[in-house]
């Protein structure tokens, strides 16, 4: 059976009818009329800097849609924080890729969206291990793309098995409740013996404290059946028995510690959020988040032509080859004509035209990715999560 969850394929990604019906209609009235202008395109989110970043993402998966499409293509590097002004820019014959502007904006947009929920959460709490644990709330098919996502972001990691055989990363998680449902109540030790001497010694000996009792009780029952090979506690206290959570907390930490178990660290999940990671992270050594990076909005990117060449209906003609200038233009609310971003060396975020200087002291952004239908780019994910968070810290991301 092909595609039995009913997921788009890639080859339909690829060839371009994964897209808007009027895209279709545009690319069948254009040929009709023999047209097929060479466009600068760009995308945006917001037209000029609102004081409000974002990070980008997705750029890898854009370089493969334009792969072997004879149309050049300019981004931000993988991991930059944005604030207005292009985040893209394509020139081309408009056929060339008229088709994939669905696609395109479906790369970009969900994904930042994740990454700076991720950032957000990371930043909460910088000195802490934070773990992405939001593969159950979206897609199947999209998993890899959340927890890329949130190791752009600088999360230490996540939980999806799958995902992580995509990343070439390991995934993390130790037990759910439904593990201590199988042993019953008054049976814990048993179950966090039984998951000591089963899984591998590599994997950390988090118990899960609140699934009967209260979290202090189970918190330290765990402690004396495990002893030196505990490692840490989770609790995932439903929010509707919380209560005062960071007390909670606090209270658990006071008596492991006041019974010898100071090593024991004290992991937080359960629908956190940057506000309570903050409000835990002097009392716990770590946090699963979730919801709030997969309930993250997606940012509103458009693709818009900014630059038309005059004359230029017969699809073989390019603005090099025949040394027309392209013509600024630009729909009403839009600004007309290429341009590019900089970043200043007071963490500003600068848009000027692309055929003028921009700020002295401005670093221009936008890099090439596609020539010619090459990708000329190499993708490290490391090395964005690096400019991620040195980008932030550059910006005052999350900064009050």
């Amino acid at each position: 059976m092909t595609n039995p969850f009913g997921t788009v394929s890639s080859e339909a990604i690829l060839e371009g009818t994964a897209t808007d019906a009027y895209f279709e209609r545009t690319h069948t009235t254009l040929e009709h009329a023999g047209k097929d202008p060479h466009v600068v395109a760009e995308v945006t989110a917001d037209q000029f800097p609102t004081g409000s970043f974002d990070v980008f993402t997705g750029v890898e998966d854009i370089a493969t849609l334009f792969e072997g499409r004879d149309v050049d293509v300019d981004a931000l590097p993988d991991g930059q924080l944005f604030d207005g002004g292009p985040v893209m820019r394509i020139e081309g014959s408009y056929l060339e890729f008229a088709e994939l502007e669905t696609s395109l904006l479906g790369f970009l947009s969900q994904p930042s969206g994740f990454a700076t929920a991720a950032l957000e959460a990371r930043l909460a709490a910088p000195d802490s291990t934070v773990l992405s644990f939001g593969a159950r709330h979206v897609h199947p098919a999209i998993t890899a793309t959340v927890e890329r996502a949130a190791l752009l972001a600088g999360l230490d990691g996540f939980s999806h098995v799958a995902a992580g055989e995509i990343l070439g990363r390991e995934p993390g998680g130790t037990m759910p409740h439904a593990l201590m449902f199988c042993f019953g109540e008054g049976n814990q030790p048993e179950a966090w013996r039984a998951f000591d001497e089963a899984v591998p010694e590599d994997v950390p000996r988090i118990a899960l404290v609140d699934t009967f009792w209260d979290e202090k009780s189970e918190s330290l029952l765990a402690a004396e059946t495990l002893g030196d090979d505990l490692d840490g506690v989770r609790i995932d206290t439903t929010s509707s028995r919380r209560g005062d959570f960071r007390h909670i907390i606090r209270e658990v930490r006071w008596e492991l510690d006041a019974r010898g178990h100071e090593d024991v660290d004290i992991f937080c999940s359960g629908g956190l959020g940057p506000d309570t990671i903050r409000n835990l992270r002097d009392v716990a050594e770590g946090f699963g988040v979730g919801s709030h990076i997969t309930e993250a909005d997606s940012i509103d990117f458009s693709l818009d032509i900014v630059e038309i060449s005059e004359g230029s209906d017969d699809s073989s003609s390019s603005r090099t080859q025949s040394g027309d200038e392209g013509e600024p233009i630009s729909k009403r609310g839009k600004l007309s004509g290429a341009k590019e971003v900089y970043r200043t060396a007071d963490g500003g975020h600068h848009v000027a035209l692309a055929d003028r200087d921009g700020p002295d002291d401005g670093e221009a952004l936008l890099e090439p990715l596609v020539r010619d239908g090459e990708i000329v780019r190499e993708f490290d994910l490391e090395a964005a999560s690096e400019r991620c968070l040195a980008d932030a810290e550059a910006v005052g991301f999350g900064e009050d």
